[in-house]
């Protein structure tokens, strides 16, 4: 089964196996990083870069720093844990 992660500027879908994986309780960088390569997205930069800004948590200097494997792990691990979210509230 798979969910999408609609944000404002990107949609993509993730299987419930990486939903689960890569957002739980402690570090998730290794779970993340192999959904990552796992999922091959290869999401625009542009579109990330401006999505993660509406977050409130990175500058666009710290943004623009960062590759798109980077830009796109930090995606998947809050559309992960949006996910868990909205799973949560349909129980």
């Amino acid at each position: 089964m798979k969910h999408w992660a609609t944000f404002n500027y990107l949609e993509f879908e993730l299987p419930i196996d990486a939903v689960m994986d890569c957002h739980h309780q402690g570090a998730c960088d290794e779970d993340v990083e192999y959904w990552q390569k796992e999922l091959n997205l290869e999401l625009p930069r542009k579109p990330m870069i401006r999505e993660l800004l509406e977050c409130g948590a990175w500058s666009v200097r710290e943004l623009c720093a960062l590759g798109n494997d980077e830009l796109e792990q930090k995606l998947i691990w809050i559309a992960a844990g949006n996910i868990q979210d909205e799973l949560g509230e349909e129980k």
